[in-house]
């Protein structure tokens, strides 16, 4: 059954999350992230929350959206495509984060079909914290069959990479990232559930491979700084599996807005690209 192009413009009610200290550090622990600022409350400037901890306060948010029955998407056949965040203001221990969700836009595409979804949330003082677009792939939803691919063109040469970081994913990181998150999708923790959805075995949560490369944007670009950090843009194109090694390349692209711009790509063990089109951009 294909989406419901009727659901364009669909706003969702505001949903209210209580952020706590032991929610950031979990979430941070499930992300391999030992950086201070997550865990210690007497660094200067406190406590702040991962940037991808936005996931966490817009997640209801979201569900609200791709699980709303008047959309008609299949889970099963929904791949993560696309992510796209803004960081406007570090989210920190004791916030009240209001979240929202809209769907931008439903696209038919050759072997399926899109939905654009953007979340955004403030705090309890109208703060706003961040904007993310979250685009999902519905496998031969639409005029054709098949996967999800990457549509690409051939890479642009762009010289050697001024960064490469390698990291190890654990075996049990989608559980720990479910509970973290709470991204409790059965693809990501049960192996039958996984392969009848066309998989090999479970995969990694999408989101969790690109907290990671938050994380080499944060030490090796932003002196540690989570708050330097200021957007994020991932197109996945191949799932990521437990145990794996993943090495994150990154390119200087320049200067724009007062922002340090940076291209990357993140490879699997056999050097096959599970994200393309990456975006970094770093407050000078």
């Amino acid at each position: 059954m294909p989406l419901n192009k009727a659901c364009e413009g669909k706003c969702y009610p505001p949903v209210t999350t209580d952020v706590t200290r032991e929610a950031i550090e979990k979430y941070a622990r499930a992300c391999n992230d030992n950086n201070p600022a997550f865990f210690d409350p007497k660094r200067p400037g406190g406590i702040v929350a991962p940037p991808l901890f936005g996931v966490v306060v817009t997640w209801l948010s979201l569900l609200q959206a791709i699980s709303d029955p008047e959309l008609q998407a299949d889970l099963l056949r929904l791949l993560h495509g696309e992510q796209d965040m803004e960081f406007f203001n570090p989210i920190r221990p004791g916030d009240k984060i209001v979240s929202s969700a809209k769907i931008l836009s439903i696209e038919t595409k050759p072997t399926g079909e899109t939905v654009t979804i953007e979340l955004e949330a403030s705090d309890q003082n109208r703060e706003p914290k961040l904007r993310a677009l979250f685009i999902a792939f519905i496998r031969g939803g639409g005029s054709g069959k098949g996967a999800a691919t990457d549509q690409t063109a051939a890479d642009v040469e762009r010289g050697p990479a001024m960064l490469a970081v390698s990291q190890q994913v654990d075996a049990d990181q989608t559980v720990r990232y479910a509970e973290a998150s709470g991204d409790h999708n059965p693809i990501h923790v049960d192996a039958n559930v996984a392969r009848m959805a066309g998989l090999r075995g479970i995969i990694v949560h999408g989101l969790c491979t690109m907290a990671f490369t938050s994380k080499v944007m944060i030490d090796n670009l932003c002196g540690g700084d989570p708050t330097r950090l200021k957007r994020l843009r991932v197109r996945f194109v191949r799932p990521v599996f437990p145990g794996q090694t993943i090495t994150t390349k990154v390119w200087r692209e320049g200067d724009k807005n007062g922002r340090e711009i940076y291209a990357y790509e993140t490879y699997n063990p056999e050097g096959r690209a599970v994200i393309r089109g990456g975006i970094a951009e770093v407050a000078a």
